[in-house]
């Protein structure tokens, strides 16, 4: 593993531990000589990963939409920021860019990437982790609610499992470093890494 994308808020949240861990993340990943992945942000909990990324001597990279660039929402100060013209492309070029996918305590936007990210790996289209750092027990319903559609029958056990959750993020990344992917929910042929081709 080379790289983690960290999705997260734009806002730091109402507990102190969330910025706390957003500090710790970029720091973790920085000294574990991966590059940070993210939205490119200079602002939240976004903002303040990749600051201590930096500030570790951590290579980071952001990906964000031209309108949010134009904004001044983007981060000026980071080892590369790549530019693309909407979310759909954004989140592409996340997941291309990242070896797994780490989420901190966000909003509907950061549900929304892992829950893709989890999607494709559940389809086959990548043999990624996707884990949540579970800050304050932050994603303690959304477990629940998840092990709630594998009851309902609409996801198999295999699939909820895939899923990590973690306390912290050296827990996170060290349960990253030992993931197998399920096979693909729609094929019996082992999982291939197709990032390279858009599903």
């Amino acid at each position: 593993m080379r790289s983690v994308c960290v999705f997260c808020g734009s806002a730091v949240g109402a507990d102190p531990a969330y910025l706390a861990e957003a500090t710790a993340a970029g720091t973790i990943i920085a000294q574990a000589g991966l590059t940070l992945v993210y939205g490119g942000g200079r602002v939240g909990l976004m903002g303040a990963v990749a600051d201590a990324a930096l500030a570790a001597g951590g290579r980071v990279v952001g990906v964000m939409p031209r309108d949010l660039v134009d904004q001044e929402i983007g981060h000026a100060g980071l080892s590369e920021l790549r530019v693309v013209e909407n979310m759909h492309e954004r989140k592409w070029g996340m997941a291309e860019a990242a070896d797994g996918f780490l989420c901190l305590p966000g909003g509907p936007g950061t549900f929304e990437e892992i829950f893709e990210q989890w999607t494709w790996g559940l389809l086959g289209f990548h043999a990624k982790p996707c884990g949540f750092v579970n800050v304050g027990g932050y994603y303690d319903l959304l477990r629940q609610t998840i092990q709630g559609m594998v009851d309902g029958g609409f996801v198999g056990q295999q699939y909820a499992d895939m899923l990590i959750y973690a306390d912290s993020t050296a827990d996170a990344i060290e349960a990253f470093r030992g993931y197998k992917a399920p096979p693909p929910k729609w094929t019996r042929a082992p999982i291939q890494e197709r990032m390279g081709k858009k599903p």
